[in-house]
């Protein structure tokens, strides 16, 4: 899940899986699948940002924990 910022401040987290669309009003409209959406203060290129950043990690960690049977 990846934080971003509402119109009026306050924070949330946002599973990025679920997004379907960013739209560029002035601000950065956040389509998720069910057809909800968020306002947020984030541009389109910091939220790609945020989702390549979460999913790397992510994956590292996978890499980390992911056990090799040599036998």
């Amino acid at each position: 899940m990846i934080q971003l910022t509402k119109r009026n401040g306050e924070r949330f987290l946002v599973n990025h899986t679920q997004i379907e669309s960013i739209e560029m009003i002035p601000e950065s409209k956040i389509v998720m699948m069910n057809r909800d959406y968020f306002i947020v203060r984030e541009d389109p290129d910091t939220i790609i940002k945020r989702i390549a950043e979460y999913t790397a990690k992510v994956q590292d960690v996978h890499r980390a924990l992911t056990v090799v049977d040599r036998r």
